[in-house]
């Protein structure tokens, strides 16, 4: 049997969300070892002692928001990739996500066919993302 080659945190009090992203990581077949937690307190205590690829999200934890459990972890110099997976599908929560660090915003259930797409584009990336806005202002004007 293949070591798993990439170790995921799943970040979520709803045993059947963790359930379901469990069945869809195999059924996907990605290489991956989920490990799952139910508070942002537990999710941030593992990630100052295991590197992991990626981090699943909840917005709404027991005991703080998933948006600022992504803005500790940012703080704190972790560049996980963040993936918010959720039933909070407003406008402003996911702004709030994406100024917190998040890189990636799915609704439950809507988005649930974009989902393995997601983890896989982010556990591949190899190479950050974001562009400051700034770098672009002094660009040439169209003639």
């Amino acid at each position: 049997m293949d070591l798993p080659k990439f170790r995921i945190l799943c970040i979520d009090d709803d045993a059947n969300t963790c359930n379901w992203i469990r069945i869809m990581l195999r059924g996907s077949k990605v290489n991956a070892a989920l490990t799952v937690v139910h508070s942002g307190r537990q999710a941030f205590d593992l990630l100052s002692c295991v590197d992991y690829d990626l981090c699943i999200v909840e917005y709404a934890l027991p005991d703080m928001t998933g948006v600022q459990f992504c803005s500790l972890v940012r703080h704190a110099g972790n560049k996980v990739p963040m993936l918010f997976f959720t039933a909070m599908n407003r406008g402003v929560d996911r702004q709030r996500a994406f100024a917190a660090g998040a890189d990636e915003y799915l609704s439950k259930p809507d988005d649930l066919n974009k989902f393995v797409d997601s983890v896989v584009r982010l556990l591949n990336r190899q190479t950050p993302i974001y562009v400051p806005f700034q770098r672009f202002t002094n660009l040439p004007r169209a003639a």
